[in-house]
């Protein structure tokens, strides 16, 4: 009788357990939807998304984990000093660092013409960057044929039309991506403060990725790959 006593009780206590922690997640779930109504938001990719991704930025094979990444929506100014609300997927391990970002950059008001997942151009980097659209997660090779810091949510692409990465040796010398963005490798100071904001070790969107620890493609040597943060 004792033992059948002890067994209710422990079931009782493990069912009321779980209601706390029920309520808990609930809570948490609550506090952080309010903390972030803002316009600024991080979660896991929901089934909508990733079904968006499917055979685009999520090809067949892709070997990343969907757990580790994150579905963020930015608030933003394009050119025109139009506030949009754009959408991002990253790696987990920089999603804070990516709303504390774009937070700074929109209330500088600072242009980018739009955030948008590579998903709505079909997974190609390369219509993706004639958009002159902002992105990060992309599941796809480099130029080199390596696995890009895109293929793991860790690298980001700011206004790439206006940021061209060109190719300064190899057998891809002279190649710029995206090719109309050709006129905006000159990068001479009164460009780089107008409409257009041309990424330059002197420009807030550069101190801002440098400040949360991103490398950036400009300084490369092999590549000036202007438009690039990476981790």
């Amino acid at each position: 009788m004792t033992a059948i006593f002890l067994l209710s009780s422990a079931k009782s206590f493990a069912m009321t357990r779980l209601r706390l922690l029920a309520m808990l997640l609930a809570l948490s779930v609550n506090f952080s939807a309010f903390s972030q109504s803002d316009g600024f938001t991080s979660s896991f990719v929901p089934d909508s998304v990733f079904q968006r991704m499917q055979g685009r930025s999520w090809p067949a094979g892709c070997k990343a984990r969907r757990s580790d990444l994150r579905f963020l929506t930015l608030r933003h100014f394009d050119e025109n000093g139009i506030e949009k609300t754009g959408e991002m997927i990253c790696h987990k391990s920089i999603a804070v660092s990516l709303l504390a970002i774009f937070r700074e950059l929109h209330a500088r008001r600072y242009p980018i013409h739009s955030i948008r997942l590579v998903d709505d151009f079909n997974g190609s980097d390369s219509l993706s960057m004639e958009a002159n659209n902002t992105s990060c997660f992309n599941y796809r090779l480099t130029a080199n044929g390596t696995l890009s810091r895109h293929a793991k949510g860790m690298a980001v692409d700011i206004n790439p039309l206006w940021n061209p990465c060109v190719h300064l040796q190899g057998k891809h010398k002279g190649i710029v991506e995206p090719p109309s963005g050709k006129p905006f490798l000159k990068r001479d100071a009164t460009r780089c403060v107008s409409t257009f904001r041309m990424i330059t070790p002197t420009d807030e969107c550069y101190r801002l990725f440098l400040r949360h620890g991103f490398r950036w493609g400009g300084a490369w040597n092999s590549l000036k790959d202007y438009q690039h943060f990476e981790k």
